[in-house]
C-alpha cells in the first residue's frame, strides 16, 4: 500500500506493500507531518500571522507547510515491480546485458556459444585457473535463457531488494551468493577426485547461470516480508529446491540454490538496517523544505 501526502514541489516514493510490514509514504518535500501540522484555516491560506513584540501592533506573516489530505493507494504501481534505469540501475542494466548475451546464446553458431559457455563454466578447472574471471563470466548468462523462471524471478525479486537497499548492497547480495554457493559446491568435487571418490571427469562440468544470485537474493528479500507472506514464500520455493535435490536432477547445483538460499536468509540482519537506513533517509529529504523566514 502506497499512501500519498501533497504538497510543495519534488516528489519522492517508498514502496510499501508487504516489505517491512509497515505501509510506506510518498512524501513532498516541505511537507509538514505531526506537530507540523496547522489548523485548518491556517492550512487553507498557507500562512500564519505571528507578532512581533519589537514592532507594536505590526504583525508579520511567515509562511506555513501545507498538509493536504492522505490518498491511499490500495496497490503499488505496476510499474514498481519492475526495474527501471534510474530507480534500480543494478538490476535493469543487468537485465539488459542477460537479454543481450541470450539473444546471442540463441543466433549464434551453436559451435561457438558452446566454446564460451565451456570457458565461463564454474568447474574446478576453471576456479582453480582463473577464479575472478570465471566467477563473473558465468554470471552473465542465464541456463535455460529468458524463458527460465529463474529470468522472471531475477526480475521481481532484484527490483523489489534494490529499491529497499539499494544497486550496491543489492549487488553485494546476489555477488554473495553466486559466489559462495559456488565455491561450497565445487571445492568438495575438488576435494572428491584428489581422493579418488570421483573421477576426474568431474573436474571438467557445464556450470554457469545467475541462480545462485536469484536464490540469495529472494531469501534476503523475504527478511523484508510481512511473516504471514515471508514463511510460505520460503518454505514454496525451499521445497522445490529440496524435491530437485531428492529426485538427483544436478546434486551440484541443487545444492548450490539451497546453500545460496540459506546465504540470503543469512543477510537478514545487514539487509533490514539498510532497509530501515534507506527508509530514514528517504523520510528526511521528503521533510526537509525551505527555511522558514523570520521577523525584522
Amino acid at each position: 500500500m502506497e499512501r500519498t501526502e501533497t504538497a510543495g514541489a519534488g516528489e519522492l516514493s517508498v514502496p510499501g506493500a508487504l516489505l517491512d510490514g509497515v505501509p510506506r509514504q510518498r512524501l513532498r518535500a516541505g511537507t509538514g507531518v505531526g506537530a507540523d501540522a496547522v489548523s485548518g484555516a491556517d492550512a487553507a491560506s498557507g500562512a500564519a500571522e505571528v507578532a512581533d513584540p519589537g514592532a507594536g501592533s505590526v504583525e508579520a506573516v511567515v509562511p506555513v507547510p501545507v498538509v493536504q489530505e492522505v490518498a491511499v493507494r490500495a496497490f503499488p504501481r505496476v510499474w514498481r515491480l519492475l526495474p527501471t534505469p534510474t530507480g534500480t540501475p543494478f538490476t535493469f542494466w543487468y537485465a539488459v546485458l542477460l537479454a543481450v548475451t541470450s539473444y546471442v546464446a540463441d543466433n549464434a553458431d551453436p559451435a561457438w556459444v558452446d566454446s564460451v559457455l565451456q570457458a565461463s563454466s564454474t568447474d574446478v578447472t576453471h576456479l582453480v585457473q582463473a577464479p575472478v574471471l570465471v566467477l563473473v563470466a558465468s554470471a552473465l548468462w542465464v541456463a535455460g535463457g529468458l524463458g527460465s523462471p529463474f529470468a522472471a524471478v531475477f526480475l521481481l525479486v532484484l527490483t523489489a531488494l534494490e529499491r529497499r537497499i539499494g544497486a550496491l548492497r543489492t549487488a553485494l547480495v546476489f555477488l554473495a551468493g553466486h559466489v559462495v554457493a559456488t565455491l561450497a559446491t565445487e571445492l568438495p568435487v575438488g576435494f572428491a577426485v584428489l581422493v579418488g571418490r570421483l573421477p576426474d571427469t568431474s573436474l571438467h562440468r557445464l556450470d554457469y547461470g545467475i541462480s545462485f544470485g536469484v536464490a540469495a537474493s529472494l531469501g534476503a528479500v523475504t527478511g523484508l516480508l510481512r511473516p504471514w507472506i515471508r514463511w510460505p514464500v520460503l518454505v514454496l520455493f525451499g521445497g522445490m529446491l529440496l524435491q530437485d535435490l531428492v529426485n538427483l536432477t544436478d546434486p551440484v547445483s541443487n545444492w548450490g540454490h539451497l546453500i545460496a538460499l540459506g546465504v540470503g536468509v543469512g543477510t537478514w540482519r545487514w539487509v533490514r538496517r539498510w532497509s530501515a537506513e534507506s527508509t530514514e533517509a528517504l523520510r528526511r529529504t521528503a521533510l526537509r523544505g525551505p527555511a522558514l523566514p523570520t521577523a525584522s
